[in-house]
C-alpha cells in the first residue's frame, strides 16, 4: 500500500481537523520511513525465528558465544596462562578430588580449563569473522565481475576458481604456515586464501541468471552505469544467498582454525585456542578426559549453532522458502493454516 493510499484510507475512517492534519501526515511519515520497515522486518524475522526452535536455540547459543567472547575478561575465573602446578591435572569440581575452585578442572600445567576456553572463544570470533570479511569480500567482487561481464573475464576469473579448488585445501595451508611463522595474521590470510572460491561460484551463478531479468534490462536500456546496475539492481538479491553461505563456512573456518592449530601450525602458544587445547590434553585423554572433551564439546557446539543458524536463514531470508514452509504446515493440518 502506497502513503497516499494508506493516508486515504486514514480519512476514511477518522475524523482530523485541519489542525491535525500536520501531526498526522508527520506520523504516517515515521510509520513508513526506513525505520520502520527496519523495524517491521526485525520483528517479522524474530516472530518467524520463535516458531522455528531449532533455529531459535541456534542463535542463543552463538549469541551466547559471542558474549562469551566480548566479555571474557571480567567473567574468566583466572588469566587463562597461569599456572599453578599444585593444582596440576584437577578434575571438574563435580569428579572425586575436584575442586570448587576450577569448575573445568585443570590441564597438566595447572591451568584453569574454564578459563581458557573462554578466551578460546575469541580466538575462533575473531579468526572467522575476519576470514569471512576478506574471502566474502575478494570471493563476492570476483563473482560479480565474472557474471556480468563474461566473455574472457569470466573464463580467466573461473579457470582461477577450477585450479584452486582442485588443490587440497589443507595441504596448501600447511605449506604457507610451514614456509611463514605462524601467527593470528598469516592464519587469517591462508583460510581466506583458501575460501574466497566458494562466494565466487555462488555468486557468478546468481549474476548469470539475474541480469537477464527485465528490471536490469530496463535499467540497462535507460542509461544506467554498469556499476549502478551491478550494486543497486544485482547485489541485493545475493543477500540471502550470501548470509547463509557465511554462516556455513564460518562453521568450517572454525573447524579449519582449530584443525590447524592442532598440528602445531596455527595460534601459538602462550595464547590459547580450541584446537591448541586439544592438542596438549591428547597425551592426557584417558587419565585427564576433561582436557579434550571441554574444548572438543566448545567446536562441536559452535559448528551446530552455526548450522541450525544457517538452516533457518536460509528459509527466512527467502521467501520461496518461506512458501514452502506455509504450504507444508497448511498440508500437516488440513488446511487450516
Amino acid at each position: 500500500m502506497s502513503r497516499v493510499e494508506s493516508l486515504i484510507r486514514f480519512f476514511r475512517n477518522h475524523s482530523v481537523t485541519a489542525g491535525e492534519l500536520p501531526a498526522v501526515i508527520a506520523s504516517e511519515r515515521r510509520l513508513t520511513g526506513r525505520p520502520y520497515e527496519l523495524f517491521s522486518a526485525m520483528r517479522s524475522a524474530a516472530r518467524e525465528l520463535w516458531f522455528d526452535k531449532m533455529g531459535l536455540c541456534g542463535v542463543l547459543f552463538i549469541l551466547a558465544l559471542g558474549g562469551m567472547a566480548i566479555l571474557a575478561p571480567w567473567i574468566s575465573p583466572y588469566d587463562p596462562a597461569a599456572q599453578s602446578l599444585n593444582d596440576r591435572l584437577s578434575p571438574p569440581f563435580w569428579l572425586e578430588g575436584g575442586s570448587p575452585a576450577y569448575w573445568l578442572g585443570t590441564d597438566h600445567l595447572g591451568r584453569d580449563v574454564l578459563s581458557r576456553t573462554i578466551f578460546g572463544s575469541r580466538v575462533s570470533l575473531l579468526v572467522g569473522l575476519a576470514v569471512l570479511a576478506v574471502a566474502g569480500s575478494i570471493g563476492t567482487l570476483l563473482g560479480l565481475i565474472a557474471g556480468y561481464l563474461g566473455g574472457r573475464t569470466e573464463s580467466l576469473i573461473m579457470r582461477w576458481v577450477d585450479i584452486q579448488v582442485a588443490f587440497p585445501a589443507l595441504l596448501l595451508a600447511l605449506i604457507i604456515l610451514a614456509v611463514v611463522r605462524p601467527s593470528p595474521l598469516t592464519l587469517i590470510i591462508v583460510l581466506s586464501l583458501n575460501g574466497w572460491m566458494v562466494y565466487t561460484r555462488l555468486v557468478r551463478g546468481i549474476v548469470l541468471s539475474v541480469k537477464e531479468s527485465p528490471y536490469v534490462e530496463a535499467a540497462r536500456i535507460i542509461g544506467c552505469r554498469t556499476r549502478r546496475i551491478i550494486w543497486r539492481h544485482i547485489l541485493p538479491n545475493l543477500t540471502a544467498p550470501l548470509l547463509t553461505l557465511a554462516v556455513l563456512e564460518f562453521a568450517r573456518i572454525v573447524l579449519a582454525e582449530a584443525a590447524l592449530s592442532f598440528l602445531g601450525l596455527g595460534i601459538q602458544p602462550p595464547a590459547t585456542s580450541w584446537g591448541l587445547d586439544v592438542a596438549n590434553g591428547k597425551n592426557y585423554i584417558f587419565n585427564a578426559w576433561w582436557l579434550v572433551t571441554v574444548p572438543g564439546a566448545a567446536i562441536a557446539l559452535t559448528v551446530l549453532g552455526m548450522n541450525l543458524l544457517a538452516s533457518w536463514l536460509r528459509v527466512a531470508a527467502d521467501p520461496r522458502e518461506r512458501e514452502k514452509r506455509f504450504a507444508q504446515a497448511a498440508q500437516q493440518t488440513g488446511g487450516t493454516v
